[in-house]
């Protein structure tokens, strides 16, 4: 049976999305590593097209004739700072990515028996998880471009309204204390959100929405990054090494006056939007200042089902539990897709930011990074007890 039309439009989508990201790219950029913990945006353009020809061709079909090449586009075979210059260029790729896609599609739409009766096309687990693969690609090549523009500003901006400084606002929401179901469902979650476990909750307030701009220069300006107070000892440490005093992609001109930068350039901090680009270790000093705590995963996923939470497609929030297996959990359709990373390293962020595709926009979808990172659309929200 070929893939259903709604399925190959969001497909099609996706992948000319992210193809248009490099619209007036240069190779240069293309191909530079802008962050030590980024890869070089033409390596996800590469890597997109690489899985999808894995799982359609080789797992699929047993053919490796796109493939045969392993020691590129897949990231345990070759470090970060290796890549960008092994690219090819930048409009060869575009053209050749364009007609491979043109052909993938084409076979997806023309699929029958036996080949359709592979167990990965059921309820076409893996056409949606080749969107969603595009979709978490899309959104880093955002975090590659957010870099570019952070290397490239000239710290002249001025801002239109200027940021003030407000307190947090306890606009909370009580969770009674109850059994509550959170996971996935199949065929569209990961794995890791997988099997569905029915939890029980002890009572806790929720704000209604994720901490502000404004609210955290109140952090700021209140000695947030200078008292240990509010500080984990990993959290100190990190602080003493990096030495940072504000979120990833805020910068001050010689006015003093604060602006943020992302992949449009230098623009506005509007108090009322959602703070990102702050990691775990801020997160949990953000909170301790606050008087507050950061949510389980449990409770913001039930808060979001409870339909309670506002403003969660803003920024990824950060989880105060670390990514771990489910009760029943069994990796599919790979070991390596999430098991590697139940490693006690990695905590839970929940939500979507405003680079989130739709495809993965979803309750109990969990992202997962480790609590130095702050590279990414990361900001938080508070509990009380």
């Amino acid at each position: 049976m070929s893939t259903s039309l709604s399925t190959m439009i969001r497909l099609r989508a996706i992948q000319n999305k992210t193809r248009k990201l490099f619209d007036g790219m240069s190779d240069l950029n293309y191909r530079l590593q802008f962050h030590p913990e980024l890869s070089p945006a033409g390596w996800h353009l590469g890597h997109g097209m690489f899985i999808e020809n894995y799982w359609l061709y080789e797992i699929i079909q047993s053919n490796n004739e796109y493939t045969k090449d392993t020691s590129l586009y897949i990231p345990e075979n070759c470090p970060k700072p290796e890549r960008g210059p092994r690219l090819p260029p930048l409009n060869e790729t575009l053209l050749k990515i364009s007609a491979q896609q043109d052909t993938n599609d084409l076979l997806l739409l023309e699929k029958v028996p036996p080949l359709s009766n592979h167990e990965l096309f059921k309820d076409e687990y893996i056409e949606n998880f080749i969107i969603q693969h595009y979709a978490q690609h899309y959104e880093t090549i955002h975090m590659v471009l957010q870099q570019i523009a952070l290397k490239t500003d000239k710290g002249s901006y001025q801002p239109k309204k200027i940021l003030t400084a407000t307190m947090p606002k306890r606009d909370l929401t009580l969770i009674e204390k109850s059994q509550y179901t959170v996971g996935g469902e199949k065929p569209l979650s990961y794995d890791n959100e997988l099997p569905t476990q029915e939890i029980e909750l002890n009572a806790f307030y929720i704000s209604s929405k994720p901490v502000s701009n404004s609210e955290y220069l109140n952090f700021i300006h209140n000695n947030g990054y200078s008292s240990i107070d509010f500080w984990s000892t990993e959290g100190w440490e990190w602080l003493q090494t990096k030495q940072v005093s504000h979120p990833e992609h805020w910068r001050q001109n010689k006015q003093r006056q604060w602006y943020g930068v992302n992949s449009s350039g230098a623009h506005d901090l509007l108090a009322d939007d959602v703070v990102y680009g702050i990691n775990y270790y801020e997160a949990c000093a953000f909170a301790k200042w606050a008087n507050a705590r950061l949510p389980h995963e449990h409770e913001w996923e039930t808060a979001a089902r409870l339909e309670l939470l506002s403003q969660t497609a803003h920024a990824w929030e950060w989880c105060n539990n670390t990514f771990y297996p489910y009760d029943n959990f069994q990796a599919f359709p790979y070991d390596g897709y999430s098991t590697p990373w139940f490693d006690g390293k990695h905590y839970v962020l929940k939500g979507g930011s405003i680079y989130t595709r739709p495809e993965i926009k979803r309750a109990s979808f969990r992202k997962f990074y480790q609590p130095h990172q702050r590279h990414m659309f990361s900001g938080l929200r508070l509990v009380y007890e």
